[in-house]
């Protein structure tokens, strides 16, 4: 290693405060790069006291080593320290903020082998967008900001005491938590206002994009007018590369219909989205034009909405129509976050059923995005936006009848659903910590891939998914699919109940 420009500034005469203080944890999961880094940093350091709480992770060789300290001692040894290095876990960067430290912080790589639990990038990456922690991802970086901190100790120093001090970083670091942490959504917030008392009842858009299925289309527009909902539904058709109808227009009345041609990206994404911007109402509403609505859907939906302004998306819950076989598929939750969408694709909560208030895509999250290739899986992309900005409120009941049947979009569509799903594993590295999550979506690639016939690639994706949960069974139906079976009649067996690939 080059010697360092920057010199650190003189020790303090007691010499039995150290000067840099390490942090590793204390659980069964070594963390040896970070040891090599902070021994190569001692060998060319030797006038510094450098000590390293190890853990299970290698005996430094250079600097004075640890295997265990008691909370309280390590506390006090970060008191007395110039500067604090510590891993990504929650609570010792929360320790280190409480003995006045801002730390340097070196996450775990999970490309390295190294253990991360599901929560610690993602909050590593908050709290230094927050400038909470100082992060380093080579040693390079870490010997630069080493440097800095003994050279200028009072710019990595905070006052445990004042709004960003330890007891305010432990509330904020929960909610960071909760966005990766399956089931440990916000509780829902106390109703403003009783909607039963509210005398003005929003109006509502409804996009409902449609292609060459107009017998469908009518059904679907029938039970959007015929929904008990006491404000104007005005719904917006817009047609994907087909004809329009105009004759479906009408202006009149509280159940407007409009007919418009989707001016954006042909496909699912484009057509929503050309329906959203043409919206002028708060509440967004999407339904595909082979679903139908119950009577009681919206109003349930807009009853939360009035109740928890702060809410962004409401679900419910759905009925499977396939062979005229019906499955109710309803999840027995209010609210959903980031993370339970990691594990589980959730498919209760279909577009259908979305309700959502324009601004959070307007001006929030961003449209249905049109980059992904098909617009496959757009509404689970859409989902996970949503459910970064604040967990997703469910109603636990039935509210849409979900027709699937041979003619559905993407029936058959293999090579699509495996390119569209790869760049969704791309565009979210956070599925890297939800191993259930990532074996999910890498067994779905491995089915389409051997529906597809690309057997060689089908059995890669098996074997990753196998990596990820040696029990995830997406894995073994793309096996049989590679082995012979027609994966038209493993569809039809899922679709029997109710469940989708």
């Amino acid at each position: 290693m080059t010697e360092q420009t920057t010199r650190p500034a003189p020790r303090p005469d007691d010499s039995d405060h150290p000067d840099v203080v390490v942090s590793i944890g204390t659980d069964h999961h070594a963390f040896d790069r970070l040891v090599r880094w902070i021994d190569d940093y001692a060998l060319t350091h030797r006038d510094l006291r450098i000590l390293v709480q190890h853990g299970h992770s290698a005996q430094p060789r250079a600097a004075s080593g640890a295997p265990f300290l008691p909370g309280e001692d390590l506390g006090g040894l970060m008191r007395a320290a110039r500067v604090v290095v510590t891993h990504g876990g929650p609570g010792t960067i929360v320790q280190a903020r409480r003995a006045g430290h801002l730390p340097v912080v070196v996450p775990r790589d999970p490309e390295l082998g190294e253990h991360v639990d599901d929560h610690q990038l993602l909050f590593v990456s908050r709290l230094e967008e927050a400038g909470r922690v100082r992060a380093c991802s080579s040693p390079q970086q870490l010997y630069a900001l080493l440097d800095k901190a003994l050279a200028s100790p009072e710019d990595f120093r905070i006052d445990p005491q004042d709004d960003e001090g330890a007891v305010r970083s432990a509330l904020r670091a929960g909610a960071l938590i909760d966005l990766v942490a399956p089931g440990t959504g916000d509780p829902a917030p106390e109703p403003r206002r009783s909607t039963e008392e509210a005398t003005d009842w929003p109006e509502v858009t409804v996009v409902v994009p449609t292609r060459d299925r107009p017998e469908l289309l009518r059904r679907t527009l029938r039970a959007i007018s015929e929904q008990d909902y006491p404000g104007t539904i005005t719904t917006i058709v817009v047609y994907d590369n087909d004809q329009p109808d105009p004759s479906l227009a009408r202006a009149e009345g509280t159940r407007p219909i409009r007919v418009v041609t989707n001016t954006l990206t042909p496909g699912l994404a484009g057509a929503r989205n050309t329906g959203v911007l043409a919206a002028h109402t708060d509440l967004v509403a999407f339904c595909d034009d082979d679903d139908t609505w119950l009577p009681g859907k919206l109003r349930a939906q807009v009853r939360v909405m009035l109740q928890e302004p702060g809410t962004d998306l409401v679900c419910c819950g759905i009925t499977v129509v396939y062979d005229r076989v019906e499955a109710v598929r309803t999840l027995d939750r209010t609210s959903v976050t980031f993370g339970d969408l990691l594990g589980s694709r959730l498919t209760e909560l279909h577009p259908s059923t979305f309700l959502i208030r324009r601004r959070a895509m307007i001006d929030g999250c961003g449209t249905v995005s049109e980059e992904i290739p098909g617009s496959y899986a757009e509404d689970y992309e859409l989902l996970l936006r949503l459910a970064r900005r604040g967990p997703i409120r469910n109603i636990p009941e039935t509210g849409v009848r979900v027709l699937w049947h041979r003619r559905s979009h993407f029936s058959g569509r293999w090579q699509t659903i495996s390119t569209a799903l790869r760049w969704l594993l791309e565009r979210y590295p956070e599925f890297r910590l939800v191993p259930r999550g990532h074996a999910r979506v890498a067994g779905q690639i491995a089915f389409a891939e051997a529906a597809a016939g690309r057997r060689r690639a089908a059995l890669r994706w098996i074997g990753t998914t196998l990596r990820s949960r040696p029990t995830e069974p997406r894995a073994h139906l793309a096996l049989l699919v590679v082995l012979g079976v027609p994966p038209g009649w493993i569809m039809r067996a899922l679709h029997l109940r109710g469940k989708g690939l």
